[in-house]
């Protein structure tokens, strides 16, 4: 058979095929493979064969080979870039559209060239099922076996693989079974058991929509055939509520005091009065309303819907939690975990860089702790003590956040078990959450540790310095949200202890911000990088023996906890400013929005007072 000709009996059967009900159901699938094994040419056969094509399509593209005097392929259909064209590989994760008698289709053509595997994870990870592509005629090649790899990483379930150009060797069900069993013992080492092995010939159309006459020993499903036999995945409604939040929007026109909580919902269903709580915060509320753009509030909402939501109490919330519902399975919180990750970047993964996660909603620095194995993914061997993760390698790693996240094992919820590692600000790794560490020590306790086993202590001894001073050392820390209310309390404690003889300084919040390197472009890199500058500093100053005063406006349990620890080993003073919070429960003092300045001056140094810093003649 001529190639871009069709097999003889596919147009009465794609008229078949061919409904125009407007009720079918989506199925989303991407085709992998090496390159050059064909991915391409099949999906350009099916869009052909089932007359998804605009009216001239084909004849345009076999027009344009005619002039530039290239044979006609099929890929070309989708080979939208003219570099793709000129090289014969897929560069970007094309997408189309065809639809059968059952139901629609989006393919995703993913590149099978080693250099575009970050393209190639973005088409798989939105896909309910695979084709994976194998050259009869050249055979299974390292990058077979990577994506097969990668097809397992992602949580793809149901995979066929199509044993392609069996017309270059004969149509023979000999090559096919070698292939076939081959290909099979490696995917049992993944724990993937594939649907169906077809043997076609996308060029010729053999066994793409029906059962080619070439090869009548074979005689299960064809192409088309296989796609309508894949399952539907199920809705994500029936999973625990996972709504990460984007933003929160403040509203103030016309008497709009609403505060909308925004984003997409991942997994689950939530309703009006639901109780519902944030985490890695752990603020508790219940929806008061369902907000829609341009639409009036709903009773519920579900998986795949961009939505809002008011709440019953006012929270001060930070984009990046993660709201589940309250009786639901929990996530984990914590910032260390066991993950496998499949490493992109053109620099290697090292220990002593600073990484960005991105997982839900959330945005937070990463440190690669420890590289538990890295696996060669077309042999299936592993390297133990590897000290850091090379150009596409994978690896089982250990992982730290900055911050405290939520997320979830991948066995338990797979939307939220997944995250990117961004470099450089382009994505590096792809990776699955295998299980939560939280119990295991931090970078963060481990730094302080070796900070306080190397520090030199002064000539000067603590009691001398009190002694001298008439105090003791102490970092006062003013927290709440008026940013200019904490200000005027700051100066006017500082000036109260200064004109009272203290040593004391005011550690200006804005102040430790300087000079911050140019990469950290994200207000919350910056917001972390400040919180550390400020506890080494506050921890210099306090050896010196004075009292030290700062504020740190929204600061939540994880900032507080950062201090403490950097602060080490002088304990810190909070105050507590305005309504109370989560971390009102710190708080030695606390002044009310109704009292004055000078009247919250006074309760702190009451309170040191009572912490025996400074002593009660002297004020």
């Amino acid at each position: 058979m001529a190639a871009g000709s069709r097999p003889c009996g596919v147009t009465a059967t794609c008229k078949e095929h061919m409904k125009t009900t407007d009720d079918l159901e989506s199925l989303s699938m991407v085709i992998l493979g090496h390159v050059d094994h064909g991915k391409s040419t099949v999906i350009g056969r099916l869009l052909a064969d089932t007359g998804a094509l605009p009216e001239g399509k084909l004849e345009q593209v076999k027009e344009l080979c005619k002039r530039t005097s290239k044979p006609f392929e099929y890929a070309f259909l989708l080979d939208a870039l003219k570099d793709e064209r000129d090289q014969g590989i897929t560069i970007d994760a094309a997408r189309c559209f065809f639809k059968t008698g059952k139901r629609r289709y989006l393919v995703f053509d993913a590149p099978g060239h080693v250099e575009f595997l970050r393209n190639m994870i973005t088409g798989a990870a939105k896909a309910e099922a695979a084709f994976l592509v194998i050259d009869a005629h050249e055979g299974i090649k390292e990058n077979s076996k990577r994506h097969g790899y990668i097809a397992s990483m992602l949580g793809l379930r149901q995979i066929s693989v199509l044993v392609n150009k069996m017309d270059l060797v004969g149509y023979s069900q000999e090559r096919f079974e070698s292939v076939k069993q081959e290909y099979s013992e490696f995917l049992e080492q993944l724990n993937i058991r594939p649907v169906s092995f077809i043997p076609i010939s996308a060029i010729s159309g053999a066994n793409m929509t029906v059962r080619a006459p070439e090869m009548k020993w074979y005689e299960g499903h064809s192409v088309l055939g296989q796609l309508d036999a894949f399952e539907k995945e199920k809705p994500g409604t029936d999973g625990p509520l996972r709504f990460p939040v984007q933003d929160i929007y403040k509203f103030t026109a016309s008497g709009d005091d609403r505060r909308i909580i925004a984003g997409t919902l991942r997994t689950g269903t939530v309703r009006r009065g639901d109780e519902v709580i944030f985490q890695p915060s752990g603020k508790r509320a219940r929806i008061a309303s369902v907000e829609t753009f341009n639409r009036p509030p709903q009773e519920t909402a579900e998986a795949g819907q961009a939505t809002g939501f008011t709440l019953d109490c006012e929270l001060y919330l930070k984009p990046g939690e993660l709201m589940t519902r309250l009786a639901d399975l929990a996530p984990e919180v914590g910032s260390r975990f066991r993950a496998n990750l499949f490493w992109m970047g053109r620099a290697p993964m090292i220990k002593q860089k600073t990484y960005k996660l991105k997982l839900g909603a959330a945005r937070v620095s990463l440190k690669l702790v420890k590289v538990i194995h890295v696996l060669d993914a077309s042999e299936l061997t592993t390297e133990a003590n590897k000290q850091q993760v090379d150009r596409h390698d994978v690896a089982e790693c250990i992982l730290e956040t900055v911050r405290p996240i939520a997320f979830d094992r991948i066995d338990a919820v797979r939307d939220t078990g997944r995250f990117v590692v961004v470099d450089n600000f382009e994505i590096a790794a792809a990776g699955i959450v295998l299980e939560s560490l939280h119990d295991q020590a931090s970078t963060l306790g481990d730094h302080v540790r070796e900070r306080e086993l190397g520090w030199t202590p002064s000539a000067i001894s603590t009691a001398e310095r009190n002694a001298a001073y008439g105090h003791g050392a102490k970092l006062v820390v003013f927290t709440g949200h008026d940013g200019t209310r904490m200000d005027l309390l700051t100066a006017a404690l500082e000036q109260r202890l200064f004109r009272s003889g203290f040593k004391t300084y005011c550690l200006r919040w804005g102040n430790v911000i300087r000079g911050l390197d140019a990469d950290l472009s994200r207000e919350k890199d910056i917001r972390d990088e400040q919180l550390r500058r400020l506890g080494e500093v506050a921890r210099i100053m306090a050896d010196s023996g004075q009292i030290v005063v700062t504020a740190v406006t929204g600061a939540d349990e994880s900032d507080l906890r950062t201090l403490e620890q950097l602060n080490q080993p002088t304990e810190i003073l909070f105050v507590q400013v305005g309504t109370p919070d989560d971390n009102a429960s710190r708080a030695a003092v606390r002044i009310s929005d109704s009292e004055t300045v000078g009247g919250g001056v006074d309760a702190v140094c009451e309170a040191l007072k009572r912490k025996h810093v400074i002593l009660d003649y002297c004020i």
